[in-house]
């Protein structure tokens, strides 16, 4: 089975390269600036499950792919999507499976629009990783979990054919029976984190120093009434866990959007924030007010930065 894994970035090299160090059929779709510094440096994994340092990992660019691959994993950012769908085209064939690992539900249209609904799985990632200055994937904590599946539900062959590849490499793979399900609840959770700690502009350890174990409930019931009214009431397992992590005391955890806005960087506010804001029930007594004010705080900041970023070109 060939997998083409899309860029070679925080999500894409880990699990890439683990899938690599397994042994399985994986080439790196990259720019030509991460092919550069691959080239020079390798692919490095910094993890607590164990270093990588792979000297020469395949890859191709995007001008240069040779035909059809059976697997496509995309972990980019949303805002990239439809230049990152641009780049794998030509590598989507008859029989070609999409498996994206990006958070919220709107790219699955989008994918499925542009390479038909057939093509394309249901599918996200938990863990915390970076890339350092000199291109290393650094793994931050010890959570690397894959989760995949047919969004309609079940098992399929196809589905089996990926597990048994992802059998016995260096991540825990999970072939879900219920990946929608499992993506909401993750959403659920990434929209919560995301707008509490981007609009506190501070760690949930903080927020909860500071008394707002309140606002981060509220934030997160808000967010769960959403999924519930489209039919993905969070499960209680994923309610309790939910509560527990963003009101817990003396936490470092911020979201990566506000990692991504302390450092002035682009973030995916209407594909996590907006999208699931928009979901909401028209005239609903409960206005998600907490996740509202968090929105707009992120679209201020995207509108400033967009400005300054004119006023400097």
């Amino acid at each position: 089975m060939r997998f083409l894994v899309v860029g070679a970035g925080a999500l894409g090299g880990y699990f890439g390269g683990r899938l690599l160090e397994a042994g399985r059929d994986v080439t790196f779709l990259l720019r030509p600036r991460r092919a550069a510094q691959l080239a020079k440096t390798g692919l490095v994994v910094q993890s607590p499950f164990g270093n990588l340092n792979l000297p020469a990992p395949r890859h191709v660019l995007a001008d240069n792919i040779d035909g059809p691959y059976d697997v496509i994993v995309v972990g980019s950012k949303a805002y990239d999507l439809d230049s990152t769908m641009d780049s794998f085209a030509p590598a989507v064939g008859p029989d070609t499976v999409i498996l994206p690992l990006l958070n919220g539900m709107s790219h699955i249209d989008r994918l499925a629009e542009r390479f038909g609904a057939e093509r394309v799985l249901g599918g996200l990632c938990m863990i915390s990783a970076t890339l350092d200055d000199e291109g290393r994937v650094l793994h931050l904590n010890d959570m690397h979990g894959l989760s995949f599946g047919e969004r309609a539900g079940g098992r399929s062959a196809r589905v089996d054919a990926i597990a048994a590849q992802f059998a016995g490499a260096k991540f825990d793979a999970t072939a879900s029976e219920n990946i929608a399900q499992d993506m909401w609840e993750k959403w659920v959770f990434i929209a919560s984190a995301a707008g509490l700690t981007s609009l506190m502009h501070a760690s949930i350890g903080d927020i909860v120093a500071a008394g707002g174990q309140d606002v981060a409930l509220s934030i997160f019931d808000e967010c769960c009434a959403i999924a519930a009214h489209n039919g993905f009431a969070p499960r209680a397992a994923a309610v309790q866990r939910g509560r527990a992590i963003i009101t817990a005391a003396g936490s470092p955890m911020t979201a990566s959007m506000y990692k991504d806005m302390a450092r002035g960087a682009a973030v995916e506010a209407d594909h996590i924030v907006g999208d699931l804001l928009g979901r909401a029930a028209p005239g609903n007594a409960a206005v998600p007010t907490v996740l509202r004010t968090a929105y707009v705080h992120l679209k201020a900041y995207e509108a400033r930065r967009a400005r300054e970023t004119a006023a400097s070109a």
